[in-house]
């Protein structure tokens, strides 16, 4: 199953500025994320400390990744990395090397 390493990160245009507000959003993100989890998707994630941005990896196809990246829009921006797996890199090393 395809996985990708996606660096996330909140657009700082929707960040509310009274902290009970952005508290409530941060909230539904989480949820959001919860349920990606529970769904599979999502196999790991985090945030990076005072950024408002962090990482997840996700597995499924292609498709899962997108329908998964549309619940977070307009609020969250994504830069999606297809990634190997260490088996794969060694397939590799041995076609190369004979």
């Amino acid at each position: 199953m395809p996985r990708y390493l996606v660096l996330w990160e909140v657009d700082q245009t929707k960040i509310p500025a009274n902290p009970k507000d952005r508290g409530a959003g941060w909230a539904a993100l989480m949820n959001i994320v919860r349920q990606d989890r529970e769904r599979g998707i999502n196999k790991d994630w985090g945030a990076f400390l005072v950024e408002n941005a962090g990482y997840t990896v996700y597995e499924g196809s292609e498709l899962d990744v997108m329908k998964a990246f549309q619940q977070y829009v307009p609020f969250v921006k994504f830069k999606a990395h297809p990634i190997a797996s260490e088996s794969q890199v060694n397939e590799l090393i041995k076609g190369l090397t004979g």
